[in-house]
């Protein structure tokens, strides 16, 4: 008798971390590790509940606590083994993490107003560009995606510009055109997609567990 998941299309689900303490500051955190704050906790708990219901195969996530542990809570209600890969990290934001936007706005103007704009520079001038977070999750998917089979779901726990960065390369979109279409990805919010003849499709958007961040955006 054929195995039904033989025929069954894959499916990778990007999903956000939890709002951190940093996030609830309005702070450019980056590289930097900060903690869940208690609501990131509260929603890391419920997202986890929430994207097991997808029944995920593997876990795989950032390195950064506050991305690990958002992973880890997706598999332990799933049941499923979570691994740890820091290509998956925020983007480095340079000079500029720690600070925030108003901080930033003053002292490189014109560098935010580009950023604002779409356009990809290095944050902070000595961080990385969006095009150098692509290209590394971009290797570390397709080595994971290597191990993936037919109807197995991949969850990949990450941050904001890196989880967007991930699902503008599996979709084939450049850089402006995700910043454009796609957009911010919310605290502990997720994308799912689904792998058919073609490629991969967007299933849904900045879904979530319905455990509200303290405000609409909050910077990497």
């Amino acid at each position: 008798m054929t195995d039904p998941l033989r025929s069954a299309p894959r499916r990778v689900v990007v999903l956000r971390h939890g709002e951190t303490t940093h996030n609830a500051s309005g702070v450019w955190q980056g590289q930097l590790d900060s903690p869940l704050s208690e609501r990131g906790e509260e929603q890391a708990r419920a997202a986890g509940v929430a994207v097991a219901a997808l029944h995920p195969t593997r876990v795989v996530s950032s390195d950064l606590v506050r991305a690990r542990l958002t992973g880890e809570s997706v598999a332990a209600a799933a049941g499923v083994p979570i691994t740890l890969d820091p290509r998956f990290r925020e983007i480095h934001a340079g000079a500029w993490q720690g600070l925030t936007n108003v901080q930033i706005g003053e002292r490189w103007p014109q560098e935010r107003a580009a950023v604002l704009r779409g356009e990809d520079i290095p944050r902070g001038g000595d961080g990385e560009s969006m095009a150098d977070v692509r290209a590394r999750v971009a290797e570390a998917l397709e080595e994971h995606l290597a191990g993936l089979d037919a109807g197995e779901c991949l969850v990949v726990s990450t941050h904001g510009a890196a989880g967007r960065a991930a699902v503008g390369w599996l979709l084939g979109l450049d850089q402006t055109v995700a910043w454009r279409v796609l957009g911010a990805l919310g605290n502990c919010h997720w994308g799912e997609l689904v792998e058919g003849r073609e490629g991969w499709r967007l299933a849904t958007w900045n879904a979530s567990s319905g455990v509200p961040s303290r405000g609409e955006y909050t910077p990497p």
